[in-house]
């Protein structure tokens, strides 16, 4: 039991940290980002490239995804949904849009990465052995504490910095926050960069233990998308908690059921179905969105 909760814990942290980008671009535009698992493989890739081909140290190769998946985001913002947010009334627009740029994402990693398994070597060695009750080795310990840290500085941004607590004036009420004076544009920019930014940053953690190739974005994606439906469509702690519950139902699914194949998923997709036919808005969200 021990060792289910740990690694319950440890694939929640992560999880929820991919949530939250996907979450908060979605509470800003009303845009699903299903090029999100893309930006996830995108990150991992600059991440090994900086630490195993240019022999810098781990903490600046995730320092590297976070500013490059930013700027990505940020120009995928400005140049791509703005103009179509701004000149399209039906959502159907930005859906289009947004499989376009996972569709491109791939083929820019195909081309620039290759389609082979890329990793980083491990940044920390050792197991931890507690009585045989918990066994975990130390790298994933340190991915884990790290994740947790950072979301729990999103949450310290968002709540008592003035630009979080401008885009959540923004992803409250726009017309209202319009009429506050926030800039709309700008706050939308600046929430797809951070959205994105925390997608890179999860896969430069993540290509030290699982590594990362092509095929990754899209489960990565629908992963991304269990969790906010889980919690509640746009709503931060329902992301978080999202997260940490399929972490949980990951983890008691692949001990458990492991002696029946792989059905894992199969049992947490028709779980999920009976839970939204019963609460369609999530755990978090409200009815009337």
């Amino acid at each position: 039991m021990e060792q289910i909760i740990a690694n319950g814990l440890y694939l929640g942290a992560q999880y929820a940290l991919i949530a939250l980008g996907l979450t908060l671009i979605f509470s800003l535009m009303n845009v699903l980002n299903f090029a999100h698992g893309q930006m996830y493989v995108f990150g991992g890739f600059v991440t090994y490239t900086v630490v195993v081909q240019l022999g810098l140290p781990f903490i600046v190769g995730l320092f590297a995804s976070a500013v490059v998946l930013a700027i990505m985001g940020a120009a995928i913002e400005k140049f791509l949904f703005a103009p179509v947010v701004r000149r399209s009334k039906r959502d159907e627009s930005t859906m289009l849009l947004a499989a376009g740029v996972a569709f491109f994402l791939d083929a820019v990693i195909l081309l620039f990465f290759g389609e082979k398994q890329r990793g980083v070597p491990k940044i920390v060695n050792g197991v931890l052995n507690l009585d045989m009750r918990i066994i975990m080795p130390y790298d994933r310990i340190l991915i884990g504490v790290l994740a947790i840290l950072l979301i729990v500085a999103f949450i310290a941004f968002m709540n008592y910095s003035r630009t979080g607590r401008a885009m959540r004036a923004l992803a409250q009420d726009k017309m209202a926050a319009q009429l506050m004076g926030v800039n709309v544009s700008r706050y939308s920019m600046i929430g797809f960069a951070l959205g994105a930014m925390l997608a890179g940053l999860v896969g430069g953690l993540l290509v030290t233990i699982t590594g990362v190739n092509l095929g990754m974005g899209g489960p990565t994606s629908v992963k991304a998308f269990l969790m906010i439906m889980i919690g509640g469509a746009g709503v931060i702690s329902g992301a978080i908690a999202g997260g940490f519950i399929l972490g949980m139902m990951e983890s008691v699914g692949l001990t458990v059921l492991s002696a029946y194949g792989d059905i894992t998923y199969l049992v947490i997709f028709a779980s999920l179905m009976v839970f939204l036919a019963v609460r369609p808005q999530g755990l978090m969200g409200k009815p009337w969105g």
